[in-house]
This record gives C-alpha cells, sequence and structure tokens, in this order.
C-alpha cells in the first residue's frame, strides 16, 4: 500500500472504470451490450488514422472517435429495438462486424508515432494529478447527475425495472433503449481515447475482453442483471476491486490466466448474491401480499 501504488492502479484501470459506468447505463436500462471490447478497437483505429493517414488535428480526431463510439453504440440499441431481439444476441453480432472492420481498416498492423499532445490525455498531468483520472471524474459526476437529476436517467431506471409499465406510463421505451447504448457508446470512446494515449500507439487487438471486465465491475458494484437497480459510484468501487485484487496477483508472482479464473468466479459470485437478493425480496412480497 503506496501512494504512488495507489495512483498507478487508478492510472490503469481509469479506461475500464469509465467503460463500465457505460455499460452500467445499459444493464440498467435491461440490456447488455457484449461489443464493448471491440468497440474500443475500432474507436482506437478511427482516432488514430485520423490523426496519422488523414493528418487531421488532435482534438478533431478526438471528435470523430467520440461521435463513432456514440453511432456504434446507437446501432446496438436500435438494432435491438427494430429487431426485437434481445441485446445479448444483437450485440454479440456487432461485436464481430466491429471486429471485423477493425482488422480491415488496419490490416492487422499496428498505428505508431502518435502526437504528444495525444499521448497528453493519458499521460500527462495536471496539478499533479493525471490527467486520465480527471476525465474519470468528470465522467463520474455527469453520469450520476444523469441517471439521478433528469427525467431520461430516471426512465432508464424504469425501462430496465418494467418495460411495459413504463411505455402503459407513457415512456418512449424504444428511444430510451437507443439512447442508454448511445450513452454507453460515448463513454466506451472516452475510455478508447483514455486507452490509447496512455499506450502510445494503436493496434486492432486492443480492448478484446474488455466487456466481461466491465460486466463483472457494474454486477460487483451493485448493478442488477434484471435491470432497474444500480449506483454509479458503487460501479467504479466494483471496478477498482477488480483493479486492486489485479494489481495484488501480479505482486504475489501470478500471471494472467489466474487472474481470469479469479475473476470469473467473482462475477459467478456477484450473480449469485444477486439472484439470492431477488428471490428473497420476492419471496417476502408474497409473504406480505398473503398476510
Amino acid at each position: 500500500i503506496s501512494i504512488e501504488n495507489i495512483k498507478n492502479i487508478l492510472v490503469q484501470n481509469t479506461y475500464i472504470i469509465v467503460a463500465s459506468i457505460g455499460m452500467a447505463f445499459v444493464i440498467i436500462g435491461g440490456g447488455i451490450d457484449l461489443s464493448v471490447g471491440y468497440q474500443i478497437s475500432l474507436i482506437g483505429v478511427v482516432t488514430t488514422i485520423s490523426m496519422q493517414w488523414f493528418h487531421l488535428p488532435v482534438w478533431l480526431s478526438v471528435m470523430i472517435g467520440l461521435a463513432a463510439g456514440t453511432l456504434l453504440g446507437a446501432i446496438n440499441g436500435f438494432l435491438s429495438v427494430k429487431l426485437q431481439v434481445h441485446p445479448m444476441v444483437v450485440t454479440l453480432a456487432t461485436m464481430t462486424i466491429y471486429q471485423g472492420i477493425s482488422y480491415i481498416i488496419t490490416n492487422s498492423n499496428s498505428i505508431y508515432g502518435l502526437s504528444d499532445s495525444f499521448k497528453f490525455i493519458g499521460q500527462g498531468q495536471l496539478f499533479g494529478v493525471p490527467i486520465s483520472i480527471l476525465v474519470m471524474i468528470v465522467i463520474l459526476l455527469l453520469a450520476t447527475f444523469f441517471l439521478k437529476k433528469t427525467y431520461p436517467g430516471r426512465y432508464v431506471y424504469a425501462l430496465g425495472g418494467n418495460e411495459e409499465a413504463a411505455r402503459l406510463s407513457g415512456v418512449n421505451t424504444s428511444a430510451i433503449r437507443v439512447l442508454s447504448f448511445a450513452i454507453c457508446g460515448f463513454f466506451v470512446a472516452v475510455a478508447a481515447i483514455l486507452l490509447v494515449s496512455r499506450s502510445g500507439s494503436m493496434n486492432s487487438s486492443v480492448g478484446a475482453g474488455t466487456e466481461f471486465t466491465c460486466i463483472t465491475a457494474a454486477v460487483l458494484g451493485g448493478v442488477s442483471m434484471a435491470g432497474g437497480e444500480g449506483k454509479v459510484w458503487k460501479v467504479c468501487v466494483g471496478a477498482i476491486i477488480l483493479g486492486v485484487l489485479s494489481n495484488g496477483m501480479q505482486f504475489i508472482g501470478l500471471g494472467v490466466y489466474p487472474q481470469y479464473v479469479a475473476k470469473g468466479v467473482i462475477l459467478m459470485a456477484a450473480i449469485s448474491f444477486d439472484t439470492y437478493q431477488k428471490n428473497t425480496k420476492s419471496e417476502s412480497e408474497k409473504a406480505e401480499e398473503k398476510r
């Protein structure tokens, strides 16, 4: 336990925290997004080729990356609504589509030579605080405000709690579904930019598997897989717990694969506890109704 190590854990996991917040929006709304990992890959590619191939300014390339992420998320939500298929199936399909597009664009080659001004986003500091941590804090505050203080945020909870009841109450459930995925895509884009700018290069394999970590962080942070429940700050805690776990396992000499096992066990335990809570609550409600 040291300030330097804690700072390293936060810096290394800022993109996970931001992407997990985006995933939380979708899960709270009663969906799930399995394409997050390759959204990061495709967004990273789009952002970096804008700078390296088309020689666009850093700020414009970042804006293009953010717009691309929002679009990819909105496509997931739109397809889920129009095809009337569970988001898991839709995002499983778009995951492979985004993966293929990312590799086609780069031809499996890495992109190097990113500008210092772009790398400053992930590597720079402001008054001794890493820029990535400041961005994470801003995202946390924005997400919390949106979910707690705005009508669309409350509609996201209503959508996940009972979609039919929300629809009968006058909520445009289709629009809220697309909105929740679009917001997820925007946050995933921010995560991609933080990750790529910190690493200083881009490869289409970057980001793969992130969706599993995000789902685990969200569920560990108290977001119900059934939808309708969850708080953003707790999702951040869940992501940090996973970061500390990985950091600790590295210190004691365990490799990557034991970490996969540990994360899988944690996810299974979190889901089991969530199911137990739901069943207990349902049984108590039934008992009260009988009385």
